[in-house]
């Protein structure tokens, strides 16, 4: 994914925030609306970046200010009342990642889910969780095991409604 990265906004009160690297374009905005061009996959993101720059040319949308992602998701998810459960992608779209290289893990994000398909809230910016819960300059938790245990321990259940995803945010750069 490409998005318009933002800072954090006036109720973030978790000062080593410097850069909201969320899954969720509530904050930092995906490059386009591009759920309309049906070039996503069963995951509702990308197999390429050449789709997000073929979206971008035809929309007039300028990429070299946008920060590019690579995601990996946990393989389950976590619904208070169901507990961990696996994820399964739309099987109306399909999967054929191309892994860029180099990456740089960012950290971990927990991410709604409630249709199933694209991220919706991240409650560590989108809800100030942040400011309840260890995070990093990009407002991602550092280690898995500490989203984990976040998750599992219900201390995402009362933000937005689940199933909650983990969610491992890397960068990476886009070659010329």
């Amino acid at each position: 994914m490409a998005k318009f990265v933002s800072t954090p906004s006036g109720w973030m009160t978790s000062r080593q925030v410097e850069k909201v690297f969320s899954v969720s374009p509530c904050l930092s905005k995906d490059f386009s609306d591009w759920t309309d061009d049906w070039l996503h996959n069963g995951f509702w993101l990308f197999d390429d970046p050449a789709l997000i720059q073929k979206i971008a040319s035809a929309k007039g949308i300028d990429l070299s200010k946008a920060t590019w992602f690579f995601y990996e998701a946990f393989e389950e998810q976590f619904t208070p009342d169901l507990g961990w459960q696996p994820i399964t992608a739309d099987s109306s779209f399909s999967v054929a990642v191309a892994r860029p290289e180099p990456l740089f893990l960012a950290g971990y994000d927990v991410v709604t889910y409630t249709y199933g398909n694209a991220a919706e809230c991240s409650p560590l910016s989108c809800n100030a969780l942040a400011n309840e819960i260890e995070v990093n300059e990009f407002c991602l938790i550092p280690a898995f095991e500490n989203a984990f245990e976040a998750v599992a321990s219900g201390r995402f259940n009362h933000s937005e409604p689940g199933p909650y995803r983990i969610i491992a945010v890397h960068t990476w750069r886009i070659p010329d």
